[in-house]
């Protein structure tokens, strides 16, 4: 290790150490579709509600099955957590008049904080009668709703050119979104390019950067491959071989997502948006990097079967 390399190591462990208790975090799930699932779901919430998190995000597919799990999941959150429990909400499967009655139900029943999105098209779907924009315009004249929105700093794939994703957000923005959740992401100065012409273009939320912490590769390159996310040589070069390696792969994830809080902390990011997979360890890893303390804090009378009917 250089002497260089090492000095700028030693400056990013200070500057966390300087952060300690100003560094907010939230977690997205998934809905769990089995028994055993709901058990690790449960189990990874009871760890990671102790590093006390500003919110947790739970999301869902397009139909309306779907949204009836996601919902029994966000009550239950909140019941058994007392934490700020965001369902995800999209345009998909639903007329703007049900969108309505779900954003009331919603509102009434105090969820006041919602992730809206346009969501998904089916395959052979084609263009949708609502988009993010929309929604968030109706989400508001419901009620006075906490709105967070999805933000692209590689340009969604589906986007004309980066300025017209960029004009796209900041339609959201002004229409009533309280912030940006960002795309995961593996190269930082696409980022930070796409917070300053955030900046440039009036919008006036936070963006927050979207953290997947990588454990299975393979994965992974699915996943970029359709939400048009680079995924940079040198990571390639990091998994290579370890396709049979569980451990290391977690070791190597996990390494990746602390540095990359670790320079984003020190270009002034507080708020970070960990996509957990339903899975702590790597998570709470990353966030006891970042001076994240847990504190004793535990779910009671949890019973299995509590949201899977």
């Amino acid at each position: 290790m250089s002497f260089f390399y090492a000095n700028q190591r030693e400056a990013l462990n200070q500057n966390l150490a300087e952060l300690q208790g100003k560094i907010n975090v939230s977690f997205e799930f998934f809905p769990p579709r089995t028994s055993e699932m709901e058990q690790t779901f449960w189990q990874s919430i009871n760890r990671l509600i102790k590093l006390k998190p500003t919110f947790i995000s739970v999301t869902y597919g397009a139909n309306s099955g779907e949204r009836t799990l996601t919902n029994s999941i966000v009550t239950a959150i909140k019941k058994y957590t007392g934490l700020d429990a965001a369902p995800h909400l999209t345009c998909i499967d639903a007329t703007p008049n049900e969108l309505e009655e779900i954003a009331k139900k919603y509102w009434c029943s105090g969820n006041h904080h919602i992730v809206a999105l346009r969501g998904d098209l089916p395959p052979g779907g084609g263009r949708p009668a609502m988009y993010g924009i929309d929604l968030v315009t109706l989400l508001k004249r419901v009620g006075d709703f906490e709105i967070s929105v999805a933000a692209y700093p590689e340009v969604h794939p589906e986007a004309k050119s980066a300025q017209s994703d960029l004009l796209n957000l900041k339609k959201k923005v002004d229409a009533g979104a309280s912030r940006a959740i960002t795309q995961f992401f593996f190269d930082i100065e696409s980022y930070l390019r796409f917070r300053d012409r955030c900046v440039v273009a009036g919008i006036d939320v936070e963006i927050v950067p979207g953290i997947l912490p990588v454990s299975n590769f393979r994965q992974l390159q699915r996943f970029a491959a359709v939400t048009n996310v680079k995924v940079p040589n040198w990571m390639h070069t990091m998994f290579d071989g370890l396709n049979d390696d569980v451990e290391t792969r977690k070791m190597v994830g996990a390494s990746i997502a602390m540095d990359i809080v670790k320079i984003l902390s020190r270009e002034g990011v507080k708020n970070f948006h960990f996509y957990t997979l339903n899975r702590a360890d790597l998570t709470y890893a990353i966030c006891h990097t970042l001076g994240i303390r847990s504190e004793i804090q535990t779910i009671q009378n949890v019973q299995s079967g509590a949201v899977i009917t």
